[in-house]
Formats: C-alpha cells, structure tokens, sequence
C-alpha cells in the first residue's frame, strides 16, 4: 500500500492529538467499511424481500413454510 507522506504525516498528528495509534485507527475504519458493506447487502436484500411480499398466492390449506418444505420433499424424492 502507498500513501501519500503528507498525508501519513497529518494522520500521525491527528491520531496523536486524539491519543491513538495511526495503525489503530486505520484498522477501526477498515472495520467499518466491512461493517458498512455487509450491512448495506442485509438491507439490499430486506428490500428485496419486502417487494416481493405478497406477489405469490399460497394455497389456504398450506399454513406454513414448514409444510410447503415438507410437501416438496415428498414430491422430491418420493414421488417418482
């Protein structure tokens, strides 16, 4: 990795002046990007859940996914 010597220079004050180590905050806010990152796909995907909600009709007698789960495997693997 390379970094820009003004750069690296400001960092070190800063994280001085806050009582940290440069290493330190450089790994907290790598964190946080991966935090961010994964975060961001966990909303993507509720998102996507949430439109598709509703948009297929379940058979009323099937009353839950454990049901429909267990209705597929029969047809799977016992019905041939």
């Amino acid at each position: 990795m390379s970094i820009n010597q003004e750069v690296i220079d400001e960092a070190k004050e800063y994280a001085k002046s806050s009582g940290k180590s440069l290493s330190g905050i450089v790994e907290e806010y790598l964190k946080s990007l991966a935090k961010s990152g994964i975060s961001d796909r966990k909303k993507s995907s509720m998102k996507l859940v949430k439109e598709l909600k509703g948009s297929i009709k379940l058979p009323e007698d099937i009353t839950s996914y454990t049901e429909i789960l267990q209705d597929a495997m029969v047809e799977k693997y016992l019905s041939k």
